[in-house]
């Protein structure tokens, strides 16, 4: 063993990898039904190594930060300014509302409970889940004007609080959610989240109405005499509420494709696409019996992932769009599968509302695919490369500009390369969404900025600061577990009321926005969970980019309030 721990002091860098390793499996282990997290696991870990005495230098967890910033920009980018349209405003404000909510508690406890301004940081860093504070306050406390002797301690208060609070932050915001929300609002959320998509879907199950889910394709004989002679499309405009297609015909020995304007002839054999039940109930009667002919509905299909770019669809609903004659021939035989708007699926209905760099799943014959893709966006085909010089020059421009300096009243005010980096992220994520032909950066990769660029960093701290940990958790862990409390519960609670009674947002739409401007997955989950409906995430993207960004620049701000 003292080989191996000589070892991890001669060569740090596998100190880091053994932090992780071990993080990540400790974090993914549930206790109670509950698990840490990688962040907080890697963190403990890293404590526990950095009690070996390892040096690490500062620039590698920088590194690995700035990845995390710049990643977790790219990816909330599109919600941050599609938030800034006068339909998504009321979210932004209220997320602003609870961000500074958020910012005003923890520094109003911070203060009552004598903290530091480290100690007030990590506060803030754990009771709003929000890690990355962790590293834009040891940046701004590293350009104050103190000792360096404050400034060690101060930085090393950081994740002692940070790891007390954390577990409170989690576990408390998404009770306080999930399960008070309702209780404070008086609702039954099960209850209001079906009577939201049944408005949303026009009065019927929005898995039926919407015909965008569960198609399939079968084959009929034309025993309909008064069709014999009429068009695809005319025999298609009978099914009430429902899209269905005459994608292919046999006649005699040939099987031909068809469009709206094909003549239907007696003794035709249609393969036909749609929903499953508008083909059960309906089509029967509209065309006659079913027959087994597989050649004639054995057609090449596909799902494409395909971005929203187009501007006459964005802001319309999928009802609109559905039933526009503009875009009805423009759609024969495509269906809507899904509806992804960062990260986050949303509930498909005739009321959902589709938004540029909405990712949509589209699936259909190959031939129906292919021509319509082109008219909403890009498809995004998978890939496993990144766009390197858009990562890198994303960075390297995002830092330039945090690094600028502006000294106010002899304090020098500073968004750091940390913030810089935040904030290229989210105009880069943005520009990609737009205009997705450029700047592609693969899930996994995103996955690894995000959270080995994050965990890494977190990895580092608790390595450095790992010596004196044990010391500020003895003098402070049950204060900081206390304050904790305060600063997670209160804003929350204040939270709720504000986004259901001064916002009126719909109940199930009030907890997603809450969970969004508090950035915590883990409530989200358990909203969705216990509605038993994707409807509060419609809430949640919007708040989620906007708090995402606020909460780690209030590392900025907490810091600079506290000295």
């Amino acid at each position: 063993m003292e080989w191996f721990f000589d070892t991890l002091r001669k060569y740090p860098e596998l100190a880091i990898f053994l932090t992780l390793g071990l993080g990540y499996w400790i974090g993914a282990k549930k206790i109670f039904g509950f698990n840490l997290g990688a962040v907080t696991g890697t963190l403990l870990v890293g404590v526990l190594v950095g009690q070996l005495g390892i040096t690490i230098a500062p620039i590698v967890k920088q590194v690995f930060f700035l990845l995390f910033l710049f990643g977790l920009g790219y990816g909330v980018g599109p919600q941050f300014f599609r938030g800034m349209k006068s339909d998504g405003l009321p979210q932004v404000i209220f997320a602003v509302i609870i961000c500074v909510i958020c910012l005003l508690v923890t520094w109003g406890t911070a203060v009552a409970f004598g903290f530091d301004a480290g100690t007030g940081a990590g506060l803030l860093s754990g009771a709003q889940t929000i890690s990355a504070v962790m590293g834009v306050a040891t940046d701004t406390i590293n350009g104050l004007n103190v000792d360096a002797a404050t400034k060690k301690q101060w930085i090393d208060s950081i994740p002692v609080a940070y790891a007390v609070c954390y577990i409170f932050g989690t576990v408390g915001s998404a009770w306080i959610l999930a399960s008070l929300g309702p209780k404070l609002m008086r609702v039954d959320i099960v209850k209001e989240c079906q009577e939201y998509e049944a408005k949303m879907s026009g009065g019927a199950d929005s898995m039926e109405l919407s015909g965008y889910r569960k198609f399939t394709a079968r084959a009929y004989k034309l025993d309909r005499p008064e069709f014999v002679g009429k068009t695809v499309g005319e025999l298609e405009s009978r099914f009430v509420e429902a899209r269905v297609f005459v994608e292919r015909i046999r006649r005699g020995d040939q099987i031909v494709d068809s469009d709206s304007k094909t003549v239907l002839q007696a003794g035709d054999v249609l393969g036909v696409t749609g929903r499953h039940d508008a083909l059960v109930l309906q089509a029967p009667g509209l065309i006659g019996s079913e027959v087994e002919d597989r050649d004639v509905i054995n057609l090449p299909a596909e799902i494409v992932e395909v971005v929203l770019t187009n501007k006459n669809l964005a802001g319309k609903t999928v009802q609109e769009i559905a039933q526009s004659d503009k875009v009805r021939e423009l759609g024969r035989g495509v269906f809507l599968r899904k509806v992804v708007r960062g990260g986050h699926e949303m509930p498909v209905n005739w009321g959902l509302k589709l938004d540029r760099g909405d990712r949509l799943f589209v699936l259909g014959a190959k031939r129906d695919v292919e021509r319509v893709v082109g008219k909403v966006g890009y498809v995004d085909r998978a890939t496993d490369q990144t766009d390197m010089v858009f990562v890198g020059f994303g960075i390297l421009l995002g830092g330039l500009f945090g690094s600028l300096v502006l000294t106010v009243g002899g304090i020098p005010i500073t968004l750091s390369t940390s913030g810089g980096s935040l904030i290229s992220g989210l105009i880069f994520g943005y520009l990609r969404s737009v205009h997705p032909t450029f700047g592609r950066v693969p899930e996994p990769v995103h996955w690894f900025l995000t959270s080995v660029g994050l965990t890494a960093f977190v990895a580092v701290v608790g390595i450095s600061s790992g010596p004196g940990f044990v010391q500020g958790f003895q003098q402070l862990g049950a204060k900081l577990f206390v304050a904790g409390i305060i600063a997670t519960s209160v804003p929350m609670i204040l939270g709720v009321y504000i986004a259901r009674y001064v916002f009126k947002f719909h109940p199930a739409i009030a907890l997603g926005v809450c969970a969004g401007a508090r950035t915590t997955t883990a409530a989200i989950g358990q909203i969705t969970e216990t509605a038993k409906s994707q409807v509060p995430a419609l809430g949640y993207t919007v708040p989620y980019a906007i708090g995402n960004t606020l909460l780690i620049i209030w590392g900025i701000v907490i810091v600079l309030l506290m000295t």
